[in-house]
């Protein structure tokens, strides 16, 4: 239940919007589960593309929420993650939808969606006093541990078979686009991963110190 006070407009939207967010993702999360176990990779994007690009296309208002302090979230870090994968959705899978019914769209958007459906739960439940369980804040600062690597290398998978497949017939500037895309992947995945190894640090691991520190004193 809400506090009796500080429940205001700005906590009403937070909670709707990550629970509509949550809701969203965990619906591409279903169809990618359900239609790669019974059908295989090539059907995935014939059930889920459209949806998931809708989806990801109004995470812009993540970067939003960063610029105008709606949440405290890093505004650079929010932006090169939404930025990249408006590339893979809107420069990748959208112009070359061929490139999609390959195992490697599957994996991605398996990565994001398991990736959103814990993020925006957790920050739905977060605006309540006690409302995230113990199980599900582990979730948040130790699944990126593995559904990072995962949806990095699946991102970095589509770009190249775009960058030597049909890259070039979409303009002739193209290929070096990706290029240059894919080497901001080696600074950029390295500044996402490193944040979130602090934040699990301040979140899980920094409890652990202090308690370590009190009983030392």
């Amino acid at each position: 239940m809400p506090s009796s006070s500080g429940f205001g407009a700005r906590k009403a939207y937070l909670v709707a919007y990550n629970a509509a967010s949550a809701i969203a993702w965990a619906t591409i999360l279903g169809r990618v589960a359900v239609v790669l176990f019974w059908k295989g990779a090539p059907f995935v994007p014939l059930v889920v593309d459209r949806f998931a690009r809708t989806t990801q296309t109004f995470a812009i208002m993540e970067i939003v929420h960063a610029l105008t302090g709606v949440v405290p979230a890093p505004f650079f870090t929010t932006a090169m993650q939404v930025a990249s994968r408006l590339v893979l959705m809107w420069g990748i899978a959208q112009p070359f939808p061929g490139l999609c019914a390959s195992a490697w769209y599957a994996s991605m958007l398996g990565a994001w969606a398991t990736t959103e459906v814990i993020r925006y739960t957790y920050f739905a439940l977060k605006q309540f006093d006690g409302g995230v369980p113990a199980w599900l804040h582990w979730l948040r600062y130790s699944a990126f541990l593995v559904l990072y690597p995962i949806g990095i290398s699946s991102e970095v998978a589509m770009i190249v078979k775009a960058l030597v497949g049909p890259a070039s017939s979409l303009a002739a500037w193209y290929p070096w686009a990706l290029i240059g895309i894919l080497l901001s992947y080696i600074p950029g995945s390295v500044v996402l991963y490193s944040h979130m190894l602090k934040q699990r640090r301040k979140y899980i691991g920094g409890a652990g110190k202090a308690q370590e520190i009190k009983k030392k004193q």
